[in-house]
């Protein structure tokens, strides 16, 4: 059963309090909190086997490979990958995409699709193929910010050669049809790559159900270590892949001249990696595998449900759907010419509660719809619907002082 007064008892900024107020905490969306689980098992690190893998035979060193490959086979289960050579750690899912990007084998002409909802980490590394002349392109969304898939089947054709896609948005939380997405892509013969970041930590995904051909997380949304995340790849396609980012680790041997390189996972995981952080990130999958997304995902819907019908829509703007059910986690919105900042600021000098503002890192969508920015709140398994009457009532009495 999913009880959300217990999952808090796991985390100890939530029992902090600043100025005799507790903290709430509502952008998660940029950076989750972590559990006591996940602390310990950082500190544990540190603690018993602060050493480093891969090279060193003695049993500091052998502790330390053992607990990386736990770390790993938590995160293959996490998204039901099939085979552990599939899981390549990173810094974060920009990491994992720039990889991609760099090691794919485009050709001149060749087209990436993306939508008009990306993340800067999605949208760069494609702008950054333009002297290769590598073609990007943009699908647009609905009237109501959904996926058109209308609109990619017309712009879906035989010289697209990937489709780089967000799973859910960080700017308004909906999630697109990733499954059909694929379909479609692969009967034109094109590859799909998906950031995960915001998709992963909040929804169940298998990544075999959904025949995805890459698919880019982050730890520190999920409750991870920062400086943490994944790509996954289809083996055969990541062995497809050139290196990357090369050095130490990713070869068997040199020459001054020549390399001879590792298989899989190692390949891509150059130099001495984050053993505490990818350790605390193997913990953090088997936390949210204890509690279940299925849980998580309702019971943010229920907390935007909460907002949404409490919310006074003559003085907010909401970007995206109406229906908190398409939203999952987020409620982005404005209040009326008042600053996002200042909206945000308001709000944690008054109740300590932190909310996002600004562009989101989507500052493509805001230029192309003539907004600065937004208020984000952003909610995950720990928020209470206490939480969302204080957010709504302190809300109410910032409209009244800034009309």
């Amino acid at each position: 059963m999913f009880d959300v007064n217990k999952i808090r008892e796991d985390f100890p900024i939530l029992k902090r309090t600043i100025n005799n107020k507790p903290i709430i905490y509502m952008d998660s969306a940029c950076m989750t909190l972590r559990p006591i689980q996940v602390i310990d098992k950082v500190s544990e690190y540190y603690r018993e086997y602060p050493s480093c893998g891969e090279r060193s035979l003695h049993k500091l060193g052998k502790r330390v490979d053992e607990e990386v490959e736990k770390a790993r086979d938590s995160v293959r289960k996490f998204i039901n990958a099939k085979k552990f050579e599939e899981i390549i750690f990173t810094k974060n899912t920009t990491e994992g995409i720039n990889l991609v990007a760099n090691s794919f084998g485009f050709q001149k002409g060749d087209v990436v699709l993306t939508t008009d909802k990306e993340h800067n980490s999605n949208l760069l590394p494609w702008h950054a193929l333009a002297p290769k002349e590598v073609k990007h392109e943009v699908v647009r969304s609905n009237g109501d910010n959904t996926f058109s898939l209308e609109n990619f089947e017309k712009q879906i054709r035989k010289d697209v050669k990937l489709v780089s896609i967000v799973h859910t948005s960080n700017l308004d939380g909906v999630t697109n049809p990733v499954r059909e997405i694929v379909k479609i892509a692969h009967d034109h013969g094109a590859k799909v790559l998906i950031d995960g970041a915001q998709g992963v930590p909040h929804h169940p995904v298998d990544v075999r159900k959904l025949n995805v051909d890459f698919l880019a997380f982050s730890g520190h949304k999920m409750m991870g270590p920062s400086g943490t995340g994944v790509l996954y790849g289809k083996k055969d396609l990541l062995k497809d892949l050139r290196t990357f980012i090369v050095g130490g680790g990713t070869v068997v041997d040199t020459t001054h001249y020549e390399a001879k390189f590792e298989e899989l996972p190692q390949k891509f995981e150059a130099g001495l990696q984050n053993y505490a952080g990818i350790i605390g990130l193997g913990e953090a999958a088997r936390y949210l595998m204890r509690i279940g997304r299925e849980n998580v995902e309702r019971h943010e819907v229920s907390l935007n449900r909460r907002i949404t019908e409490g919310a006074d829509f003559d003085k907010i703007s909401l970007i995206g759907p109406k229906e908190p059910e398409k939203r999952g986690g987020i409620f982005s919105f404005n209040l009326g010419k008042t600053s996002a900042h200042e909206i945000a600021m308001m709000m944690d000098e008054m109740e300590n509660i932190c909310l996002r503002s600004g562009a989101h890192c989507v500052h493509s969508w805001f230029n192309d719809h003539g907004l600065e920015g937004s208020a984000r709140a952003s909610f995950y398994l720990y928020n209470t619907p206490e939480e969302c009457d204080k957010f709504l009532d302190t809300l109410r009495k910032i409209a009244d002082l800034v009309k």
